[in-house]
């Protein structure tokens, strides 16, 4: 369990709340809104924004605020999204298939919700123990690791310059001081504390750049402020659009089949992260979620709040490895802080200016805080293996094989459906796991043969 300052039922005084909120709104700002500029066809940052406030209230309100993650847009449903525009006659009809998607996606979680409920959660103990799920965690730290060093070197007009790295590391490097030697209250917001230092320093060498016309210290780009949208464009407003647009029954129909075939198999494969990421913040905080709240209340709280998501901002949620990393580095588990980030998300995605300052924080500065954002998600796995007897070649084995997976980028593609890296090992751990258990059964008295 980590050093936990704040537990989960815990309501931290106004000051620290307002900016324990804020900090976790800063930890998942960056990949919130790149799903929707990854996608693009007009789709709107903001209103991803509003979908991940209103999704993670959603989630809060089925785990009965018993569990603190954000929720925010999905990168696992890419592939499924871009299938969604495509195979559609107008950009309506794409927004309509953006939200038809989504809700097919969240009613697979609710099934498999209903299933946990009537089976119980016992045969994930057996399916997915420590020596599975502790290597697991760590890979989805460790397959973030190259975005976070790529952007550590990114700025806003040049790629792999030593001066974004330089911003990036102190950056880094303030959150650890601030972290480790701060008082109490600052050691609460070290990532709000690393951010503002690094986008001080940025700004200044991007004023000296602009002054002195050296673009190579331009590392923000201001004019982001120029094209601000005053009003979040949401998904459903076009969507609604897109019924009038079907030529006849059969055009929906083929639409229909096309979207369903593009969303629901990618909701297994983030299944299989839902619960790497529930077993990861389980044992920050230190309390089984998988039993309390429970399983399929987690599943349900996903599953609708990913449609909820969608229906404004056209991205299907899911829980957050970096709002769980920020837990972990800060210590601040109280649901309250996750609340009230939700509904700081909420509010700010109608204030354009502010949104507007938030997208302008460089690659760099958000690559420095990530480096401990990432590596927490990392540690925090191998932290389950504890009690795990590395002595035992079974285990060995296990634990090789999904760290090799996910660090390989093991990925398959089967049509439009892409698994993941991180599904990919656990899938194949679950199989060596398999293999090895049974091996284990036959041959009881060989099983555990050690170098």
């Amino acid at each position: 369990m980590e050093k936990i300052i704040y537990n989960v039922s815990d309501k931290p005084p106004v000051g620290k709340l307002l900016f324990g909120s804020f900090q976790q709104l800063l930890a998942i700002l960056a990949a919130t809104i790149a799903v929707p500029n990854i996608i693009g066809n007009g789709m709107s940052t903001s209103a991803a924004l509003l979908g991940a406030g209103v999704g993670t209230i959603v989630y809060l309100l089925f785990t009965r605020f018993k569990s603190p993650v954000f929720l925010g847009s999905s990168f696992s449903y890419l592939g499924s999204m871009a299938s969604a525009f495509a195979g559609a006659a107008s950009i309506s009809i794409g927004y309509l298939g953006l939200i038809m998607g989504a809700s097919f996606a969240g009613l697979v979680y609710v099934i498999l919700a209903l299933i946990t409920k009537k089976f119980g959660t016992k045969w994930m103990d057996k399916v997915l123990p420590p020596v599975v799920i502790g290597p697991v965690v760590s890979i989805i730290g460790l397959t973030l690791a190259p975005n976070a060093v790529s952007d550590l070197f990114a700025s806003n007009v040049v790629n792999g310059h030593y001066i974004a790295m330089v911003i990036g590391l102190i950056t880094l490097f303030t959150t650890i001081i601030v972290s480790l030697a701060a008082k109490k209250t600052f050691k609460l917001i070290p990532f709000i504390i690393g951010i503002g230092a690094g986008y001080a320093l940025a700004a200044i060498l991007t004023l000296i750049g602009n002054l002195a016309d050296v673009d190579i210290l331009k590392i923000i780009d201001f004019s982001k402020f120029e094209n601000m949208k005053w009003v979040p464009d949401f998904t459903f407003v076009e969507a609604f659009k897109g019924f009038s647009d079907f030529s006849g029954a059969g055009e929906f129909f083929t639409y229909f089949i096309t979207v369903i075939v593009a969303y629901i198999p990618v909701a297994f494969v983030s299944f299989a992260e839902h619960i790497a990421d529930h077993k990861n913040l389980s044992s920050i905080i230190g309390k089984d979620l998988i039993k309390d709240p429970g399983l399929d209340k987690t599943l349900l709280g996903d599953g609708v709040g990913s449609i909820a998501g969608a229906f404004f901002g056209g991205c299907p949620n899911t829980t957050y490895g970096e709002s769980i990393g920020c837990v972990a580095l800060s210590g601040n588990a109280s649901i309250y802080t996750i609340f009230m980030a939700a509904i700081m998300a909420i509010i700010i995605s109608f204030f354009a200016p502010f949104i507007t300052l938030l997208s302008t924080i460089p690659s760099c500065v958000m690559g420095g805080v990530c480096m401990a954002l990432y590596g927490f998600i990392a540690v925090s796995g191998l932290k389950m293996l504890k009690n795990v007897d590395l002595s035992d070649n079974g285990n060995i084995y296990i634990i090789s094989v999904i760290l090799i997976a996910g660090i390989g980028s093991f990925m398959l593609t089967i049509d439009k459906v892409t698994l993941t890296p991180v599904a990919s090992a656990l899938i194949l751990g679950v199989i060596t796991n398999f293999i090895v258990n049974f091996i284990r059964r036959k041959r009881p008295e060989k099983s555990n043969d050690k170098e």
